[in-house]
């Protein structure tokens, strides 16, 4: 990877938005954004690279700060969910570069997060044999650090940085971040779902109109069939795999789509009387309904509405898996992990079952470049495994039941919330362009691609907040656009005040401009009264043409509106208009100078 030298981490006031991706930009995993705004740098996740079993797993942290210095560079750090390429190289981060500044997450990433990145560990580890890789009490160590949020809390991170969490779907737990510094604010969905499951709601944010929106874009170009039509068919093909004699194989990952498929079969099986045995991966089972009945409140209201009488992860016709069942004869169906088949139990497996063309793998989510699931759906027959190349015979089958939004959702988010930018990460290059277009036609607002290490500007309009007292906010409300005030610090805030408040509060003493203009007609001779009449005449059309007011006439003949004053006088055998006003009706008085001067003697005469 190569990086470009930048000035992100400068700590002063700009009035620019500056991203960086360190991963998922361009790229699906290792899912990691900085952003600068208000002097202050944000981390939104920490993830990991499942396509990558060398150094390019982990975003490139050296290219913000040298081990141990992460802390005097990153003010706030966000994980948006539990899953490893949003959080994977967290531990790497908080104890190898030594950050200890504020981690935010939801409870529930905080409680499945540390089993997640202890099973990565052990597989990395103990089977790989990777030596400098982060330890069991480095992982306890930086769960220690987390302060969790909730759904729609708002937590104020220090005197700049406010932190706001919305529900995202998708897992258990995740969430969209909101995160404002002064006037400038950045959402940040991390991965999200718009629409609803059998177990967990869908996204939902208000119309907070975010300087910046920073959207996954995993599937950027999809637009999804009915979940109905899914269901059917992943079902129809499951039950004819198992009539004919056939095991089928469903790789995901502990928790989600997990549940979701789980539920789905239970009720299949218990509809159609069938006694093909379903499995689970050992222990997962067990995890996944504690953390159900602990974080019951971020279900769907059916999950929650009918926890009290049953619980719906209690299943009566799925159970443990072990490993002595692999080779077991007869059809079977085995929920195993994990979902991109890149390692462990659902690897295992597919290698002892993908020489029978009977079987079947069903793949239900999205598989990352470089995993074994992104070679099977990429048409590969023939794949390299640790133990030699192997030949699949068995039925490949895609059928997407991920968690993340379509086209459709996305733009739907974009929709809700109204940004003023977007910026697309978490997805492919290809798609991301093809979703651009549509942002532009559809909203005419500006959208970025940044690729890993290529940082974006986005510059923003500087705004100053200050209070008011609440006449001046009646008056300001009722003025529309143009105010004239005087804005003061006063207790260390900024007060807007009126001329009148300014004058009583400061012990001002209050002046007033005048400007004047006069005009000499050398070559008419006519009487002043006659001069005035002709000149009302003309000006009031003139005037009130441009919607500046309409002038009156006095029975001494003058001509007023507002303070502008017309009068015309006898100087030296010559006739003199004479206009003055105050600096507030400087839009009239000089619309009115600007006639007499283009105009002069012809505007009387004609």
């Amino acid at each position: 990877q190569h990086y470009k030298s930048i000035t992100f981490i400068e700590h002063h006031m700009t009035s620019d938005i500056k991203i960086v991706p360190l991963g998922a930009g361009q790229d699906v995993g290792r899912s990691c954004v900085l952003v600068s705004m208000g002097g202050k740098n944000i981390m939104f996740d920490c993830g990991m690279h499942m396509g990558y079993q060398d150094e390019r797993r982990f975003p490139d942290f050296s290219y913000i700060c040298q081990p141990g210095g992460a802390t005097d560079v990153i003010d706030c750090l966000i994980i948006s969910h539990f899953h490893l390429d949003h959080c994977g190289s967290l531990p790497y981060f908080t104890e190898k570069f030594g950050y200890n500044g504020p981690l935010i997450m939801t409870a529930p990433t905080r409680a499945i997060a540390p089993i997640l990145l202890e099973d990565y560990r052990k597989i990395t580890v103990d089977r790989y044999g990777e030596t400098d890789f982060f330890t069991t009490p480095q992982i306890k160590q930086c769960i220690k650090k987390v302060r969790t949020i909730r759904v729609h809390e708002t937590i104020q991170v220090d005197k700049d940085i406010s932190v706001k969490c919305y529900y995202a779907g998708h897992v258990l737990g995740a969430g969209m971040f909101l995160v404002k510094v002064g006037s400038q604010s950045v959402l940040y969905t991390g991965d999200y779902n718009m629409t609803p499951d059998r177990h967990l709601g869908c996204a939902w944010v208000d119309r907070c109109n975010p300087t910046v929106l920073i959207s996954e874009s995993t599937y950027a170009t999809t637009i999804r069939d009915s979940k109905r039509c899914r269901e059917r068919d992943f079902l129809k093909k499951v039950y004819n795999c198992v009539e004919a004699g056939g095991k089928v194989l469903i790789p995901v990952f502990a928790l989600g789509r997990a549940q979701e498929l789980c539920i789905l079969v239970e009720e299949f099986w218990e509809r159609m009387n069938l006694k093909v045995p379903v499995f689970f991966c050992h222990g997962l089972t067990e995890k996944a309904t504690n953390y159900y009945k602990l974080f019951i409140t971020w279900t769907n209201e059916k999950i929650k509405s009918s926890f009290v009488n049953r619980n719906m992860f209690d299943f009566k016709h799925i159970s443990a898996f072990d490993r002595s069942y692999m080779n077991n004869p007869g059809p079977m169906v085995v929920f195993a992990t994990p979902g991109m088949l890149h390692s462990g139990m659902s690897l295992s497996i597919f290698k002892a079952w993908c020489h029978e063309a009977k079987n079947m793998i069903i793949m239900p989510g999205y598989c990352v470049a470089g995993t074994m699931g992104h070679k099977l759906l990429n048409g590969s027959r023939k794949v390299d495994t640790d133990k030699g190349p192997i030949t699949v015979n068995m039925t490949v089958e895609y059928l997407s039941f991920s968690a993340h939004a379509d086209a459709k959702g996305i733009l739907q988010l974009i929709k809700n919330c109204q940004p003023k930018n977007v910026v697309l990460v978490h997805g492919e290059e290809r798609k991301m362009t093809f979703l651009m277009e549509k942002i532009t036609d559809q909203f005419e607002i500006p959208s970025f691609k940044p690729a890993n290490g290529e940082q974006i500007n986005i510059p923003c309009q500087p705004q100053v907040s200050a209070t008011m007292s609440k006449e001046t906010f009646k008056t300001v409300r009722s003025a529309g656009n143009q105010f004239e005030g005087m804005v003061v610090r006063k207790n260390n805030q900024l007060v807007l005040l009126s001329k009148e408040e300014a004058v009583q509060q400061l012990g001002l003493k209050p002046h007033t401009l005048n400007l004047n203009y006069k005009l000499c007609l050398s070559g008419l001779n006519l009487e002043g009264s006659v001069i005035m009449e002709r000149l009302h005449s003309q000006l009031s059309s003139i005037i009130s043409d441009q919607k500046l007011g309409t002038f009156k006439r006095q029975h001494d003949g003058t001509l007023n509106l507002n303070s502008v004053h017309i009068t015309c006088r006898t100087e030296g055998g010559r006739s003199v208009i004479h206009v003055s006003w105050n600096v507030e009706d400087e839009p009239i008085g000089k619309a009115v100078s600007e006639i007499l001067e283009e105009c002069g003697e012809d505007l009387i005469t004609n």
